[in-house]
């Protein structure tokens, strides 16, 4: 007997969530290309296994609590929509399921549910990651003493915090103004790696284009959009909308989970009041990386001779937003710089938003297989561009017992023109 999708019963979603189903041949092609699939190796953990175990779910043929428990260990990554020769739009189906799966929760444990409530607690909010960072620094020498269950947590806290820089409102360039944007400036970034956006600001200016940061923006709900809170997800993002301002040119992103979120707008806001302002929002956002390239006619830039770059592509940059040449062009236009190719450098790192703190045995396996690809290139510096991938891939290098840096590579690209001043 065959079994539809009720629509009924299914979230404002369910048209986009019953066409990724129906676009699915099962034909394979998304096996290699999945992280989860190589490193668990089960059929049930490919993306065209949790498909046919949602559609199950969707049809009522499966509890989903029991379909969550593969559903769980999906990055998110969306590998597999590049590799998909179907079409299949598979984050229409993943990230509202994983919403409606919110009212029968799968059976985790304790630890796992506690990590899980302390990442969305703080993550999003940089006053409260603040303070919960330089508690967990002065818990770092009795790292041994700490339940396994929350090391995971315990692990990835750095080992000093760099001081705050909040950003003035305003930058304008000193010479002809060629733009005027909005940059997204995160929220967990802000805290761990605040740089990164001093240094999106000093290329913008650099390049003629006038940069505001509004005060009152927050955290544009990405993250628990991606573990399935969509109520709080649509809250924070509504907060960020209504934060920005129209009259710009662009709204600007700087890290790949937020463009990512953003993109999904029109989805999380569906059927609803909001629905046109979120569409508006993420129709004008792009990386910083893509505005740049599409600006053109760049300043000059340079970097001492010798220095060798690899490039690690952020999943919800290359797959979620297609964006993968345009760094690469950036980088190549720095004097002095050797870009060198990452193997399998698409492939997730084991980030993937909170994923390495939920799933952290998968997210190891990941990091260090990405940390040996990125000590194959020799390279001496990697460049990525997201907050997320930076942290992970760092922690594993430095696990592989190296101090190559990973930085943003708008961080690299400031470096250059400060360079080009100087010489």
């Amino acid at each position: 007997m065959k079994h539809s999708i009720d629509l009924a019963q299914a979230p404002p979603t369910g048209p986009e969530m019953a066409q990724a189903i129906s676009n699915c041949v099962h034909c394979g092609f998304c096996l290699p290309a999945c992280p989860t699939y190589q490193v668990l190796g089960e059929e049930l953990d490919s993306p065209r296994g949790r498909i046919f175990l949602m559609k199950e779910a969707l049809e009522h043929q499966l509890p989903v609590s029991e379909v969550m428990t593969y559903v769980d260990k999906c990055l998110g990554c969306m590998a597999c929509v590049t590799a998909c020769p179907s079409g299949v739009e598979y984050g229409e189906l993943l990230t509202p399921f994983r919403d409606m799966a919110q009212a029968t929760p799968p059976s985790r444990d304790r630890f796992h549910r506690l990590r899980r409530f302390l990442a969305l607690s703080t993550l999003p909010y940089p006053g409260r990651l603040r303070l919960a960072l330089k508690l967990a620094v002065l818990t770092r020498p009795f790292q041994r003493t700490i339940p396994k269950g929350l090391q995971p947590l315990t692990q990835l806290v750095p080992e000093s915090l760099p001081r705050s820089r909040p950003l003035p409102q305003t930058f304008t360039p000193e010479g002809p103004v060629r733009a005027r944007v909005a940059l997204v400036t995160g929220c967990a970034q802000t805290v761990l790696a605040p740089g990164i956006n001093w240094a999106t600001v000093r290329v913008l200016l650099a390049n003629g284009v006038e940069v505001l940061t509004p005060f009152r923006q927050a955290c544009c709900g990405a993250l628990d959009m991606h573990a399935g809170r969509g109520d709080k997800a649509r809250i924070l993002a509504q907060n960020l909308c209504t934060a920005l301002p129209q009259d710009v040119d662009a709204i600007l992103t700087n890290a790949a989970g937020c463009g990512s979120g953003i993109h999904e707008y029109p989805l999380l806001f569906k059927n609803t009041s909001f629905a046109e302002e979120a569409t508006r929002v993420a129709q004008r956002s792009q990386d910083v990386s893509r505005f740049l390239v599409e600006l053109g006619d760049l300043c000059p830039l340079q970097l001492p001779k010798g220095q060798k770059v690899t490039y690690h592509d952020a999943c919800h940059l290359q797959h979620a937003q297609q964006v993968a040449s345009e760094p690469r062009m950036l980088l190549e236009q720095v004097d002095g710089l050797e870009l060198v190719e990452l193997g399998l450098s698409g492939f997730c790192c084991g980030s993937a938003g909170i994923y390495n703190i939920e799933q952290p045995a998968t997210a190891r396996e990941l990091g260090t297989l990405k940390a040996q690809q990125v000590l194959d290139t020799q390279a001496d510096v990697v460049a990525t561009g997201n907050i997320g991938c930076q942290t992970q891939i760092q922690h594993h290098l430095r696990a592989c017992g190296s101090d190559i840096p990973v930085r943003h590579t708008m961080q690299i690209l400031a470096d250059a023109l400060t360079q080009h001043k100087e010489t």
